[in-house]
């Protein structure tokens, strides 16, 4: 049974982390690190940071994600729908999934990870399910913005958005227009992506802004852009939160975020900790951060500059406290063990798949409140598929050369050892980072190491990690440890 830490012990701050002799800089906080910023730390990654501050580490990683450069476009990002299939060999349905994993493909291979990790976590969002609106084109150009934007300005972040073709057709701007509002992108931009749910805001602050956001209106194809027409904007004069005038799109985002300012920030940083940090939210650790935000003009660098290097963020007791995602499952575990697949072997595809087996569609929401996480992630029959998928790929990676699992075991020892027992619990302290594995587990481990060569190797001390069985012995372990329930968290 998997159980997460209920955080109530951490009573650490926002001051920066300053390693020392009882609270050192290691291997053990770099995996926390690169777990939860990013998709996991490969050993070159992890050997870079340890000869590093933790602060040279963060800068790092925030400047990496500041400067990356988007995804290139699809040839057919500009096409119209007349475009797709008519001789190209492109489908839509084949476009989106060769997007898709062209995503996936980002998050195992870009280093570092916090930009691909923000524009995951911004998809969950300002969420723009896929199967809510038409055309490849628009997919490629909401992932773009999100791409771009991820550690930008969030208020310019919203703003993009909500004039993004595909958030336009998802929560029905696109049939907004004056004499016949509808309220849905109104409801949500103050519920799920500013304010919070009951948060602020009334109902007829909802009606009055939708009158404001008409006029969205016109596009020339059905998977192109959609444009503003003054004609059918409702030009009268609206009243939301206390001011009144004959406001537009503009006026909406400028006094949401001048007249509930904190409240917004609230919200967002405590999503924020929630997706880096933990589940349960310390709200003075929140409250803090918003004021970050807040006072930097809703620039996101600043307020995860803040919680990276803080003692909270690297106190133990937020270590292993969530359960991973899908993503975080098959990306993670392939980039910390450096996995090498066969040629021409479509593991884009698979791990696509492989994440929807395990209840998580990258961009194709089921609902614009997005995944939950955490603990919805593991049921009966996802938990099988954890294990079923995983193993699939280390087979997949041992067909194709069993020796990376014992280049992979030498990394983390660092040296050549015959204590059997000894390497073991290595393996199991890389993988967990806080949990205390017990005896029976562990033993378990040791057996599942030992495979079947004779006790008498291991008694006189012949056997070491250098022999060529323990690229085998290495794949057994792992067949068990991904079975372990602590494995499924970070």
């Amino acid at each position: 049974m998997i159980t997460t830490a209920t955080q109530t012990c951490n009573n650490a701050t926002l001051s920066a982390y300053v390693p020392s002799t009882d609270n050192p800089w290691d291997e053990q906080k770099i995996n926390h690190l690169y777990r939860r910023v990013g998709f996991g730390a490969t050993r070159a990654m992890i050997n870079d940071a340890l000869g590093k501050t933790p602060t040279q580490v963060i800068n790092s990683i925030i400047n990496q994600a500041k400067n990356a450069i988007p995804t290139s476009p699809p040839d057919w990002a500009e096409w119209t729908s007349d475009q797709f299939g008519s001789g190209t060999n492109i489908t839509v349905g084949k476009a989106v999934n060769e997007w898709k994993n062209k995503i996936i493909e980002d998050f195992y291979i870009n280093n570092g990870g916090l930009n691909d990790r923000l524009t995951l976590f911004w998809s969950n969002h300002l969420v723009a399910s896929y199967e809510g609106y038409s055309g490849p084109p628009l997919f490629y150009k909401y992932y773009n913005l999100l791409q771009r934007k991820a550690i930008g300005n969030f208020k310019e972040l919203v703003y993009d958005v909500g004039q993004t073709g595909a958030m336009l057709q998802y929560l029905n701007g696109y049939q907004n227009r004056k004499n016949r509002p509808n309220e849905n992108y109104a409801r949500e931009l103050l519920e799920l992506f500013t304010l919070g749910e009951n948060n602020g805001y009334t109902q007829d602050d909802i009606v009055e802004i939708s009158r404001a956001l008409t006029g969205w209106n016109d596009r020339s194809d059905r998977y192109g852009d959609i444009s503003f027409n003054a004609t059918k904007f409702d030009n009268g004069t609206k009243t939301f939160f206390g001011r009144t005038g004959e406001w537009g799109y503009d006026d909406v985002i400028n006094i949401l975020f001048e007249e509930r300012e904190l409240k917004i920030a609230r919200h967002v940083c405590g999503k924020i900790y929630k997706y880096f940090v933990g589940p349960v939210v310390n709200e003075t650790i929140v409250n803090q951060l918003a004021n970050t935000f807040k006072n930097n003009n809703f620039d996101i660098a600043p307020v995860l500059n803040r919680l990276f290097k803080s003692e909270h963020f690297f106190d133990k007791s937020v270590f292993s406290v969530m359960i991973k995602s899908p993503v975080d499952l098959e990306v993670g575990l392939r980039r910390e063990m450096n996995l090498k697949f066969p040629s021409g072997y479509p593991l884009y595809t698979k791990t696509r798949q492989s994440i929807i087996t395990q209840a998580q569609n990258i961009f194709s929401h089921s609902s614009v409140s997005g995944w939950d996480g955490d603990q919805t992630w593991i049921n009966p029959s996802t938990f099988v598929a954890r294990w079923d998928e995983v193993g699939r790929r280390l087979l997949k990676a041992k067909q194709h050369d069993e020796t990376q699992y014992k280049i992979f075991l030498n990394e983390i020892l660092g040296s050549v050892s015959n204590d059997v027992e000894a390497v073991t619990q290595s393996v199991l302290a890389f993988f967990f980072s806080n949990q205390s594995i017990d005896s029976v587990t562990s033993h378990g481990a040791l057996v599942a190491f030992k495979d079947n060569i004779p006790q008498n190797y291991f008694d006189d001390g012949s056997w070491n990690t250098d022999w060529d069985e323990v690229s085998r012995q290495m794949y057994m372990l792992m067949l068990y440890i991904i079975k372990i329930p602590e494995f499924q968290l970070k």
